[in-house]
């Protein structure tokens, strides 16, 4: 008995129209972009590495509730994305050391503060405007607030000098420049406008001086406008309204009530650096360009 296979069915005939798909190609190659030699300026390099500037930054705001929850991480990101943005102008080694004078101040503020039994955070820093401490509880009197405030210039202009003497001692001309910064940044930080150091030591002083201070600030910006400044004047001008606004309020009496003794204690101790930090100036300056 012979055995047949099985008829085989018919293949369905293609529905009119309908075409077997191709099979899949790479795409073409896209030709070559002809380069050019272009001159590498400060607007091309900033292009560059802008963008991951940025997404650093995003990422920082938006898992910033965690990041805050783990001091370490908080402090070491945000100085890493500081020292990234001020190298764009700077460099990274000029970049890197003017972020540790930042938070060399910034823990003279924190010393400060928990010497006096005040709960403190660690720096947070933001690019081109600095960093800041948080208070977990608020000092309680304006003399602490000022004692608090300028211990973080004097800590900054301890720093500047410890790199000025590096600088002098290494004959290196970056330092030296790193340390005529230091100085500068910490007298523009003793400005008697809020929300400055120097404003928070004006209100141990006299509370009219926080608007002289908000003044020369715009006189500041109008010869020489900067980014930087109106942010001040505008967070100072609020401060300065809500505490004026509250000036007859009991809490306020009692919170702004000094001593004589005290006044002139922190006005000595502010004169004092202000007069230290001009002459460091003068003396650290020097009319050469920053070498890459």
């Amino acid at each position: 008995m012979t055995l047949e296979p099985p008829p085989r069915e018919p293949e369905p005939e293609p529905t009119p129209g309908a075409e077997a798909p191709p099979p899949y190609l790479y795409p073409p190659a896209a030709p070559p972009t002809p380069q050019y030699d272009a001159p590498d300026t400060l607007r091309e390099r900033l292009k560059k590495l802008f963008a991951p500037v940025i997404a650093a930054g995003v990422f920082v705001l938006k898992f910033g509730a965690i990041l805050l929850k783990l001091k370490v991480l908080t402090v070491i990101g945000t100085m890493g994305v500081s020292v990234a943005a001020y190298a764009l102008l700077w460099g990274w080694k000029f970049a890197l050391g003017f972020v540790l004078l930042i938070f060399v101040h910034e823990m003279g503020h924190a010393v400060m503060l928990r010497h006096r039994g005040i709960k403190a955070g660690w720096p947070v820093f933001l690019p081109f405007i600095g960093a800041f401490i948080s208070m977990k509880s608020q000092p309680a009197s304006v003399y602490e607030e000022a004692e608090s405030a300028l211990a973080g210039p004097i800590a900054g202009t301890a720093g500047a000098f410890f790199v000025w003497w590096a600088g002098s001692t290494l004959d290196s001309p970056m330092l030296i420049s790193l340390a005529f910064t230091g100085f500068l940044l910490n007298l523009f930080n003793l400005l008697p406008a809020l929300p400055l150091d120097g404003g928070r030591v004006a209100g141990a002083l006299h509370p009219a001086i926080w608007l002289v201070g908000l003044l020369a600030l715009l006189l500041v910006e109008i010869y020489r406008p900067s980014p930087i400044i109106p942010i001040i004047l505008l967070l100072g001008g609020f401060e300065l309204w809500r505490r004026w606004r509250n000036r007859q309020s009991t809490a306020s009496k009692v919170y702004f009530a000094l001593e004589p003794r005290q006044r002139w204690r922190m006005g000595g101790a502010y004169a004092a650096l202000v007069i230290v930090l001009l002459i460091a100036m003068h003396t650290v300056y020097v009319p050469t360009p920053l070498p890459d």
